[in-house]
């Protein structure tokens, strides 16, 4: 049969094809980025008499490290936010339709096989009919048909393509890892905010009652002769402005129980019976070992999804570099075709086709450098956005790391500061008790008292979130909680 030997001839042509067959456009090879065998801020940072730090911590990449902190309640909150934080439902939603444009684009490399049949019962007019043959005015057909469709991948444009997909859908998986680290990092920023603030408060209010024992010492003086109206104005005045510090730490507490309740996917108001508790702020190393920057680059999620994204933009270069080479399509086509519906299925009324199309850009071939010009730039831009992606994840952990040494060595001396003023407010009021000072060095004292106790609330809570910055920059392995999905019924 003729047509055997077509499809023979055709079947041995693709096949010597796809044997010679080549990917054209250059091949992804990672670039070269210099960087330091070593931070330049990993060492402890020492000021004037401060000791060296004894506890150095070296973070488990692939371990969670808000549960370092041992805290039941940062871990459930991280670990909520993780599971329902809205940005990362967006951010999933994004991987989740990348991954299937992805498998689409996959579908390319195989035939495409489509299905129809028809049925028809047709009339024409009797005026275009004379004598007899209007008798013959009604018909009917029926068919039935399989078709398939096959683009030759000869030159590599669709594995190009699929490369460029797949390299894709790697860059919004590690998107939606960089956010994790985000969100996981907010969450934990923003509860040591919450215990520093609350401890702020207790500070403010345990200085005031404080100052109100004073001013009620300075009245019984006065009512006893031995004191004045201007020692109880003075006394009177330091009192009235410490509790003004009460209601902003009140209100700074507020916003930042709405901010945790928001970032785990809650209403604003939904945690405050929970976080209204106060709780102490955790103990922290003295400093981390952030092991190399070669390390860092391998597990930093927006370096790795800037690499992928120049794999992509390599891999299109590829894809329209085959534009200048033909494309070849291959389509079959076996169906039957009968007036009667029960012949339809009989021998001779089967059909097919066989073809090989050819489809060549060449006499557009301004258009296609256009183009291949085009991905050549957008390969180069996205080169550099890779290298500004490493020099960014580098800068960011050298100056998480020079922030935290320092906030510590700060620490050390503002919890000096507040030990010696309480030290000195209690003997000023012993003094004044035993008549050897006046007021004014009593109110100086517990002035100082609140200003060091409060610098050192606010000292301790800055060290905590520099630690937490810092496990940010790290940015290991640990965010692996995957958002929910919520399904959305349609109105």
């Amino acid at each position: 049969m003729p047509e055997f030997h077509i499809l023979r001839a055709l079947s041995l042509a693709v096949v010597t094809a796809m044997v010679a067959a080549c990917a054209v456009g250059p091949d992804y090879v990672r670039p070269e980025v210099p960087v330091p065998g070593r931070f330049a801020r990993d060492a402890a940072l020492t000021d004037g008499d401060v000791a060296a730090p004894e506890v150095v911590a070296t973070p488990d990449p692939d371990a969670e490290f808000w549960a370092g902190f041992d805290d039941p309640v940062l871990t459930r909150l991280v670990e909520a936010a993780l599971l329902a934080n809205h940005d990362l439902r967006v951010a999933l939603a994004r991987y989740d339709a990348a991954n299937a444009l992805a498998r689409e684009t996959g579908f390319d490399r195989f035939p495409t096989v489509t299905a129809s049949a028809t049925a028809r019962d047709s009339r024409v007019s009797a005026d275009q009919l004379s004598g007899a043959a209007r008798e013959g005015r009604d018909s009917d057909s029926y068919s039935g048909s399989i078709v398939a469709a096959w683009e030759l991948d000869l030159f590599g444009r669709i594995r190009r393509d699929v490369e460029a997909a797949r390299a894709d859908t790697r860059a919004n998986a590690h998107d939606l890892a960089a956010l994790q680290v985000i969100i996981a990092g907010d969450v934990a920023r923003s509860y040591l905010e919450l215990r520093g603030l609350q401890e702020r408060l207790r500070v403010a209010r345990e200085n005031a009652d404080n100052q109100r024992e004073t001013l009620q010492l300075v009245e019984v003086r006065l009512s006893a002769g031995r004191g004045t109206d201007f020692d109880t104005s003075r006394a009177r005045a330091q009192l009235e402005s410490t509790l003004a510090r009460v209601p902003a730490l009140e209100a700074a507490v507020a916003v930042t129980q709405h901010r945790l309740a928001v970032l785990t996917g809650n209403a604003p108001g939904a945690l405050i019976s929970e976080l209204d508790a106060p709780a102490s702020l955790p103990t922290l190393p003295d400093r981390l070992d952030p092991g190399t920057p070669g390390e860092l680059l391998r597990r930093r999620p927006d370096v790795i999804a800037a690499e992928e994204r120049l794999h992509a933009a390599t891999a299109r270069i590829g894809v329209a570099t085959a534009d200048l080479f033909p494309r070849f399509t291959l389509a079959g086509l076996i169906g039957t075709q009968a007036f009667d519906s029960s012949a339809l299925f009989e021998r001779d009324s089967e059909t097919r086709l066989v073809a090989l199309g050819v489809d060549w850009s060449f006499l557009d071939v301004g258009r296609v450098r256009a183009r291949i010009a085009a991905t050549d730039a957008n390969a180069s831009g996205a080169l550099a956005g890779y290298e500004q992606a490493v020099l960014l994840a580098l800068e960011d952990t050298e100056n998480a790391l020079v922030v935290f040494a320092h906030a510590r060595i700060e620490d050390q001396h503002l919890e000096r500061a507040a030990t010696d003023s309480a030290r000195a407010a209690q003997l000023a009021r012993v003094r004044f008790d035993a008549g050897a000072t006046d007021l004014l060095d009593v109110l100086d004292a517990e002035r100082t008292q609140l200003s060091s106790q409060d610098a050192f609330a606010d000292g301790r809570t800055r060290t905590a979130t520099a630690l937490v910055g810092l496990y940010r920059a790290l940015a290991g392995g640990w965010p692996t909680r995957v958002p929910e999905r919520v399904q959305v019924s349609a109105r």
